[in-house]
């Protein structure tokens, strides 16, 4: 028995979650079923089939009824597409080629003051040492320079770990009023969420409907 079987969803309902994951790593925030359909070239009651059988087998939930970007996968769901990936037999050897793919190359250590002796090193840079548990995080490419004091600027790459909840003062990537996805510094105020700027030329915004896809945990720049 295949494990789309064990699982009780068919070939078309996969496809239809993995385009899903895949949506949501890419944007940081879920897509819409025209957006499905639209990618899988089918039609949007089919899609919206897909996605009643695949809720039904607790591979996705809905966050928010009515809201257009709502869909999210669940711990399950993403552990079938994981075990779809590959199989159990090649499982050691999928995740050490993770690994070694999230890594550089690290040479040592240079000076940005006065100068220290070079100190050469055999050694890897790994996202996993940095940010900790990789299948947590996505990247999302920064467009504007409303957060330049915080050091993010317009064409970055921003490192997130996918989360829904944020303290106080932490940047986050944010879906606000179902639509609009933001990069901002997140504060909870008694009746809204205050999502700032990091540059003065941007006002606040002030929202009731903030959904909080990921707490950023580093900045990627290409010179």
């Amino acid at each position: 028995m295949s494990r789309m079987e064990m699982s009780g969803i068919t070939p078309r309902q996969l496809d239809v979650l993995r385009a899903a994951a895949e949506f949501q790593d890419r944007h940081g925030y879920s897509a819409t079923i025209a957006e499905l359909s639209e990618r899988l070239h089918a039609s949007r009651p089919t899609v919206h089939e897909h996605l009643a059988a695949l809720a039904a087998a607790k591979l996705i939930v809905r966050t928010a009824a009515g809201k257009a970007r709502s869909l999210r996968l669940t711990e399950r769901g993403r552990q079938l597409l994981a075990r779809a990936r590959r199989p159990e037999s090649a499982e050691a050897a999928a995740t050490s080629s993770l690994e070694e793919s999230s890594s550089i190359p690290l040479a040592g250590a240079v000076c940005a003051g006065y100068g220290i002796e070079p100190n050469e090193q055999n050694d890897r840079l790994s996202l996993k040492e940095l940010f900790g548990r990789t299948e947590d995080l996505f990247a999302l490419r920064v467009k504007g320079s409303s957060m330049v004091n915080a050091g993010i600027q317009d064409g970055d790459y921003v490192i997130c770990r996918r989360q829904s909840v944020a303290q106080n003062g932490q940047v986050v990537a944010a879906l606000v009023d179902g639509e609009r996805a933001v990069l901002k510094r997140f504060f909870l105020e008694p009746s809204a969420v205050r999502l700032n700027a990091e540059n003065d030329a941007f006002e606040p915004i002030y929202s009731r409907d903030c959904r909080i896809e990921g707490v950023v945990v580093g900045v990627i720049r290409r010179l």
